[in-house]
């Protein structure tokens, strides 16, 4: 594999990484929201990555194929002095738990710095390559 593929290697998990964490972002914003007129609370969201082939077929990165949502239950209140109440008088929340969303965030960045640091050392291993050749 050529040394500047692992520019594009690296870009495209830097980018899948970044769509991750905009969903999680998404997800943290609506954690404590309630049911809408229709009934329905915001789904927790999650990407799915997906193997991409790039070039040649000599190496492969990654993308986002989907997000999907959650099937998981949101979470119910007893609170029937709440307009957003239902007949019996519960409330439903989003389903988004914060923690995995919080341990998902850390995740997400970690896999990111260390996607910059590869480019980062790839970049700095073909400099010093080129001052090899001016010696």
């Amino acid at each position: 594999m050529s040394m500047l593929r692992i520019f594009d290697v690296s870009g495209s998990a830097a980018s899948a990484q970044t769509q991750r964490l905009n969903v999680v972002a998404s997800n943290v914003a609506n954690a404590d929201t309630v049911a809408g007129p229709d009934g329905q609370a915001y789904k927790a969201r999650h990407v799915v990555f997906q193997s991409l082939l790039m070039g040649e077929a000599t190496s492969t990165g990654v993308q986002v194929s989907q997000v999907v949502e959650s099937d998981k239950e949101g979470r119910k209140v007893h609170d029937p002095n709440n307009q957003a109440a239902d007949a019996q008088g519960y409330v439903t929340y989003s389903n988004v738990n914060p923690i995995e969303e919080m341990v998902d965030m850390i995740s997400a960045s970690r896999s990111y710095q260390n996607n910059v640091e590869v480019m980062n050392t790839a970049k700095g291993l073909l400099l010093k390559t080129l001052q090899l050749g001016q010696s």
